[in-house]
């Protein structure tokens, strides 16, 4: 079964310092139809104002990956990294037994974009850790992260492999599941996926559909969720 999450159904909260939507149940926004898709709990699109963030707070058990759209972000965590995340750059932080951590945006001109992830492991407890790496511009589905770590991406606890994805204008591509269940977030341009029309924003899942064909109306990228 394919179903399309529409941007504009999306919960959404602005404090002025931060603008956010949220493809599923988060903070004050509760829809109990949307509380994630298999392993997938959380995606958040931040748009952060200039000198604004999160203050210090606690993480545990939840892999937290971060992909950074415009502008840079500055983490500080309680394992003693401090770094600055520019757009392009991916992070994961493994919250395993705990973890505090920052973020903030430290232009004082400039907004931050981001889009908060979170992927429930398949171990608890473990001991917390920290990646980051820039994922380099390329055509077609470039592995973002794993459970083995396999071709340079993240190593992921859980059994779930997330692609960035980048078509041009009128391009295909199949996309073959190894899960049981596959999501699709849109971060520009505009694609069909099985015949379900996504924009910027949109979401589009599926539960026991092993195949999808994904054709590009104009210049796109998603992120791929294939999910246990």
């Amino acid at each position: 079964m394919m179903q399309l999450r529409a941007a504009a159904d999306r919960g959404h909260a602005n404090f002025g310092w931060l603008d956010t939507h949220h493809s599923f149940s988060f903070g004050h926004y509760y829809d109990p139809e949307w509380m994630g898709h298999s392993a997938l709990r959380v995606i958040n699109d931040d748009m952060v104002a200039a000198g604004g963030g999160f203050a210090t707070h606690p993480h545990a058990n939840m892999e937290i990956l971060t992909c950074v759209l415009k502008g840079t972000i500055e983490h500080k965590d309680s394992l003693g990294h401090a770094e600055q995340i520019p757009a392009g750059d991916f992070q994961l932080m493994s919250a395993g037994s705990g973890i505090r951590h920052s973020e903030y945006n430290p232009s004082q001109s400039e907004p931050l974009q981001l889009l908060q992830i979170w992927i429930e492991p398949n171990e608890f407890g473990t001991a917390p850790g920290y990646q980051q790496k820039r994922i380099e511009n390329q055509p077609g589905m470039t592995l973002v992260a794993s459970p083995s770590g396999e071709a340079g991406s993240f190593s992921i606890r859980q059994q779930v492999r997330v692609w960035r994805l980048q078509l041009a204008e009128g391009e295909t591509l199949e996309w073959a599941l190894q899960g049981r269940h596959g999501y699709l977030h849109m971060i520009s341009g505009s694609l069909t996926a099985n015949g379900l029309a996504a924009q910027p924003g949109d979401g589009v899942l599926s539960r026991d559909e092993a195949n999808w064909a994904l054709i590009a109306s104009t210049a796109s990228e998603a992120l791929l969720f294939d999910l246990p």
